[in-house]
């Protein structure tokens, strides 16, 4: 080979910083392992493999800490260091944390899900799937160019399906399944269509790039690329489950398997917002005539829906926990897009996506929680309605107090400090920005949500009808329970671990 055929060959040779994929490969890399291992594991060591997942979560974690003395970049345009596919940054790190931690708490619930399913649910191929999950969703936060995040989404995405359809036979299950898989392709089919389009138009996939080029594109591509923009939003407007794209969530979440379905709620979640942040902030930011309002009325939309809903599940006697949950989840999401929007029209956009980075680390850890105790109520109420809960303080006080705890904080109200705090926070990202008027909504909401919450945390402390069985809660489901109330009463006495996220940038 030729000298010049050689240097050609070196330049387009990258060097992959491993370190800096660590995270999400880690995962990858023991789920494939755990598929394997499901072949030669006898039946009666299947429980070997949910703890060896667990493990391998618990060290993708770790694998932030390496990763917090700088940015690193990795994957990179030939020639230029400031052009790259995989960001490992501050914001990438703190998401990532997220994603990871959630996935974490799930598969601890998920380890006494499985054995006490009554219908055999394959280990093997569901821990794979998690675990998969899992890894697209920690590779999304750190993807800067529009195809890794679209492959870093599917990847999050499609094992999902199959976690919430693994019950064979179980028409809810398989009903959720398709509906979320029908949502979700949707989603995607309208986002890849958004994504052509701004190619097209800028003739470059990378964030980067993009912010500078679309600029400056010819007059005559600007429909096209207005349209780009707007299809894009609307792709993962669907994946955050944002009103009118939010139909799937109450049936998908009360089809799938509990763990998975607050999997969903937390990890999902982080998935479609850290991509509407990457492709608003980072890619569009010029077009934030186009996006901001539009973001804007999805929140008001979104947040106003997901509570009336949880507000008319009491209409119905034997309404179920997880719907409620799932409407509560749906008005959450409206929050947490408040102050995206507002970076549309703040000086500081940083500091608006902070708010929402804030308020989504709160919520993980006290709706996961919230699972977690709902999860220990279906051992011995399998139909988990919320008059199920009357007169837990009675049979079971520490979880009582624990769930109230969670519940008040989602509600924003003391002893749950932190909820108020990030509350507060978003509603002054609102204000900042000057949607006066959409501050005012959320007030009206957070109203609204007072009423459902707070009358859930009464029954807990109400008069038991008739004797209640008691068991003992499996270890996990405990550990479980116990991390995310100490993660809560934690971040309720120093909220300052969250809520500084809110004052400073993340990019």
């Amino acid at each position: 080979m030729s000298s010049v055929a050689q240097s050609a060959a070196q330049s387009v040779v990258q060097s992959v910083d491993w370190l800096a994929i660590a995270p999400p490969t880690v995962a990858a890399l023991v789920g494939l392992a755990v598929l394997v291992a499901d072949l030669f594991i006898g039946d009666n060591r299947k429980a070997l493999l949910g703890w060896i997942s667990v493990a391998g979560l618990a060290a993708s974690a770790l694998l932030l800490l390496p990763l917090l003395d700088g940015d690193r970049s990795t994957f990179c345009l030939t020639g230029s260091t400031d052009v790259c596919s995989y960001t490992a940054d501050r914001f990438t790190l703190v998401i990532q944390f997220l994603v990871l931690g959630g996935a974490l708490l799930a598969a601890l619930l998920s380890v006494t899900a499985l054995k006490d399913a009554d219908r055999g649910l394959p280990e093997g191929e569901y821990w794979f799937l998690l675990l998969s999950s899992a890894a697209g969703a920690a590779l999304l936060p750190a993807s800067r160019d529009l195809a890794t995040l679209i492959v870093a989404l599917e990847v999050a995405s499609l094992p999902a399906f199959a976690l919430v359809g693994i019950r064979h036979g179980d028409r809810k299950s398989s009903e959720a399944a398709l509906k979320f898989f029908l949502s979700s392709v949707t989603a995607t089919a309208v986002s890849l269509m958004g994504i052509s389009f701004v190619y097209a138009s800028t003739g470059t996939l990378h964030l980067t790039e993009i912010a500078d080029r679309i600029q400056h594109v010819d007059p005559q591509l600007h429909t096209l690329t207005q349209a780009g923009v707007v299809l894009t939003l609307i792709g993962f407007a669907f994946k955050t489950a944002a009103v009118p794209f939010h139909f799937w969530v109450p049936d998908t979440y009360v089809g799938a398997p509990l763990p998975i379905a607050a999997y969903l709620s937390v990890v999902g979640k982080a998935v479609g917002f850290s991509g509407l942040i990457l492709v608003t902030v980072v890619a569009f930011p010029s077009y934030a005539d186009v996006w901001g309002p539009a973001l804007a009325a999805l929140a008001a939309l979104t947040m106003t829906v997901g509570n009336v809903g949880a507000l008319r599940q009491q209409a119905t006697r034997a309404y179920s926990a997880v719907r409620l949950l799932a409407w509560s989840s749906v008005g959450q999401a409206g929050y947490l897009l408040v102050p995206i929007a507002a970076a549309a029209y703040s000086d500081d956009a940083q500091k608006s996506i902070g708010s929402t980075v804030a308020y989504a680390l709160m919520y993980a850890a006290v709706n996961l929680g919230a699972f977690a105790v709902a999860a220990l109520v279906a051992r011995t109420k399998p139909l988990n309605r919320v008059s199920d809960y009357r007169g837990l303080y009675a049979t079971r006080p520490l979880a009582a107090l624990v769930l109230g705890f969670f519940l008040l904080c989602l509600a924003g109200l003391p002893p749950g400090i932190i909820g108020l705090f990030a509350k507060v926070t978003v509603f002054s990202a609102a204000v900042d920005a000057g949607l006066g008027w959409l501050a005012v909504i959320m007030a009206f909401n957070v109203v609204i949500a007072l009423y459902y919450y707070l009358q859930w945390t009464a029954l807990l402390f109400r008069a038991p009808e008739g004797a209640e069985e008691h068991h003992r809660a499996p270890a996990p489901l405990t550990a479980a329970i116990a991390l995310t109330a100490v993660l809560g009463v934690v971040l309720s006495g120093a909220p300052q671990l969250v809520l500084r996220f809110a004052g400073t940038g993340l990019f």
